[in-house]
């Protein structure tokens, strides 16, 4: 089966006056696609990234359009560049209505196979990271007592795939996290979620894995395709909106199930 992308949707301004922090949000993914979906949903966005000239040029996309962005070089490996991330939201927004938890790393290799180093470098951007800027927004919304946070988690931390026991295990502790700092967070009136795509298409994801193991994986989603990244934003821009306003602790599949 071959399912065609349906329609790009048009903005239904879910997110009118809202202020939205993004990492790893240049380039073609997942989260440049939020970026510029929150923006088409009236949001003013920070966008941060680790590659500065990728992160520019999203900016100035963005700008070329008409909407209200801004850029702030991360590496979420480190905590005060995290920090200096939430600082110069602060700064630009005043409120941080909205955290989206983007970053991540993955690779190939069976654990056998493995080298110590690449375990704790997917573990510390996929898994740390997030801790790290959850914890940053969460103590500048909890004294708003107001906030919601999103995390890019994945299917692979529920379903067995191998090679991937680093990014399985990464992706695992984000839906924890996401479940347990949403009840801490809930008496402050914030709200913490995740996504969870299976398979998204973009051009790096077709860099760094073996292209007959995507090939595979596209052919056993139910609609015969990968998700397009804006259709995992779309349901970023969901639980990042009031509709969603009685949602937190879910980790909401992006997926067709069957992979």
């Amino acid at each position: 089966m071959n399912s065609s992308v349906p329609p790009y949707p048009p903005s239904r301004n879910l997110l009118d006056g809202k202020s939205v922090v993004i990492t790893a949000a240049a380039g073609s993914g997942i989260g440049f696609a939020t970026a510029k979906r929150c923006a088409e949903e009236g949001a003013s966005v920070m966008l941060s990234d680790l590659h500065e000239r990728r992160l520019n040029e999203a900016v100035d996309q963005l700008h070329q359009n008409g909407y209200n962005a801004a850029g702030t070089v991360c590496d979420v490996t480190k905590e005060d560049e995290v920090q200096r991330l939430i600082d110069s939201a602060e700064e630009k927004f005043g409120v941080i209505d909205i955290m989206v938890n983007n970053a991540g790393l993955g690779g190939q290799s069976d654990l056998v196979q493995m080298e110590d180093e690449q375990w704790f470098n997917v573990l510390d951007v996929t898994l740390n990271g997030t801790m790290r800027c959850t914890r940053a927004a969460l103590r500048h919304m909890m004294g708003n007592k107001s906030g919601v946070i999103v995390n890019n988690a994945s299917v692979i931390g529920w379903r067995a795939q191998a090679g991937q026991s680093h990014y399985a295990a990464a992706k695992a502790g984000v839906m924890a996290l996401t479940r347990c700092t949403a009840i801490e967070a809930a008496q402050f009136g914030i709200r913490v979620n995740a996504v969870s795509p299976s398979f998204a298409n973009h051009p790096f994801l077709e860099k760094v894995s073996d292209p007959e193991l995507l090939k595979r994986l596209e052919s056993e989603e139910a609609f015969g395709r990968g998700a397009e990244p804006w259709e995992v934003a779309n349901v970023i821009i969901f639980l990042a909106s009031d509709l969603s306003g009685y949602m937190t602790g879910e980790c909401v599949s992006v997926s067709s199930q069957r992979a």
